[in-house]
């Protein structure tokens, strides 16, 4: 373990460790927008930059994006500093020339006293933050349905040449995993409807309702190893079998006990 100092405060940290999940577990707080904990560090957004410096360094001081800065020993952060705060509203009035509509946004840049961008907006805005989380968490999944294309005010997420991924199984884990609900899907009684593409969906026999997309279902019992009985049964049915199960397990304690103490 190693000291470092967080805003005048020591703090402890593993030597490499990523500085904003030092910070996050002691209570200091920074934004990521782009940051998610079921995917490695990004860096896109900017947002959880701080200040830091050293001993040794003299007074001399660096800004460093946080979730992909790994601490060392003697660290001392700022994570407010006169510096940062500058750096900050830079991006947001940045990101509030692109999204000038998205709630997320204007909360934050609100928090900042930004109202408006001073940057001229963009013709046509969107609630795409590019924070990427989505193409990361799809790529993690092992399916790498959708990226990141083109540059500039362009720049966009899509599926190749934007026509229905063929990769996509419909598994929803980039639309729930959107900050800004950006990502639109509907599902239609026994169809979803992803990226231009529909998929059938399980039904669970005990409720009627449906599942999962039969795609991922198939996808996950090749590649997860996981039975293929399994989803046909909804996360209610499931609950219920497990309960039964508990109960039963209750019962044979109980049954257990009155015999011993007989």
């Amino acid at each position: 373990m190693i000291n470092i100092s967080i805003n005048g405060r020591l703090v402890q940290a593993e030597e490499g460790e990523f500085l904003l999940t030092v910070m996050k577990r002691n209570g200091f707080k920074a934004p990521a927008l782009c940051h998610h904990e079921a995917v490695e560090p990004y860096g896109g957004c900017r947002l959880c930059m701080v200040e830091i410096s050293k001993p040794q360094w003299k007074g001399w001081k660096d800004l460093v994006v946080s979730c992909l800065y790994p601490v060392s020993a003697d660290l001392e952060v700022q994570t407010d500093s006169e510096a940062v705060i500058q750096e900050r509203k830079t991006v947001l009035h940045l990101l509030l020339a692109r999204n000038p509509h998205t709630k997320e946004i204007k909360d934050l840049a609100a928090e900042y006293g930004i109202v408006r961008s001073k940057y001229q907006e963009v013709a046509e805005p969107d609630d795409c933050i590019l924070c990427a989380i989505c193409t990361r968490i799809c790529d993690a999944m092992g399916f790498s349905a959708i990226s990141l294309v083109n540059r500039g005010h362009g720049r966009e997420v899509a599926p190749p040449l934007n026509e229905p991924p063929p990769d996509c199984t419909g598994c929803l884990a980039c639309a729930l995993n959107c900050p800004t609900n950006y990502i639109k899907y509907t599902d239609n009684g026994m169809t979803r409807e992803i990226w231009g593409k529909t998929f059938e969906m399980l039904r669970d026999p005990q409720t009627g309702m449906p599942t999962i997309t039969r795609v991922f279902a198939e996808y996950l019992t090749k590649h997860r190893e996981i039975p293929e009985e399994y989803f046909g049964l909804g996360d209610e049915s499931h609950r219920k079998r497990t309960a039964r199960n508990f109960g039963k397990i209750a019962a044979w304690t109980r049954e257990e006990t009155v015999r011993e103490e007989a």
